[in-house]
């Protein structure tokens, strides 16, 4: 996951719509955890357009 540290508004809103709860806030820094299953929900949550799903190797 791409996370824009210059638009993320650390709003939490990502974390609460993970359904592998592997999204973290902490200290105002956003963190995914291995359980990411690259769902994009939090992605299309995001106000501010934060979030991208980082290209698949």
């Amino acid at each position: 996951m791409i996370v824009d540290l210059n638009k993320c508004l650390h709003c939490g809103g990502c974390v609460g719509s993970c359904p592998k709860n592997a999204i973290f806030l902490n200290d105002f820094v956003l963190e995914f955890n291995s359980d990411c299953i690259r769902c994009g929900r939090c992605v299309k949550l995001c106000p501010v357009s934060a979030l991208e799903l980082e290209a698949k190797a």
